[in-house]
């Protein structure tokens, strides 16, 4: 599909840096100054829907979302992870894997809510420096599914 803009596979650098490119999937860490760590899992291939997929596919895609989400743990200690699917804006399969903090600015709401707070410069300052450690964990956890 040629208007979007999950099909193209060129990230700007305002937009993300790619982690890891599989066959069917990418993972980019978004770049989001208020959430460090967000990524997004993207299938390659325009698809709108899950039930779009194979049984295969679903359970491969699922895994890496899974292997993502791991990762960030692993490296961002957050005090909750928010996995989401929503598509409403763009609809190609993408999961969102976002670490979550009690002080970050849209806590206690979705990470497109609106902002409650600023995050002290400090801890923004200390989790973008964890979350440029997420590429090897990434792709160490995605390794490991195979």
């Amino acid at each position: 599909m040629t208007n979007c803009i999950l099909c193209k596979e060129e990230l700007k650098p305002e937009e993300g840096e790619l982690i890891w490119h599989g066959e069917d999937c990418r993972v980019i860490l978004v770049n989001d100054l208020d959430l460090p760590g967000f990524c997004r899992v993207i299938w390659n291939r325009h698809v709108a829907e899950m039930t779009d997929l194979t049984h295969g596919e679903r359970e491969h895609l699922m895994a890496l979302v899974f292997a993502v989400e791991e990762a960030v743990r692993h490296v961002m200690h957050p005090d909750k992870i928010n996995i989401a699917a929503l598509g409403n804006m763009v609809p190609h399969i993408h999961w969102h894997v976002i670490p979550r903090y009690k002080d970050d600015a849209f806590f206690p709401g979705s990470a497109w809510s609106q902002k409650a707070r600023e995050t002290p410069v400090a801890k923004l300052d200390a989790r973008r420096k964890l979350a440029q450690d997420l590429s090897s964990a990434i792709k160490t956890a995605i390794t490991a599914l195979s």
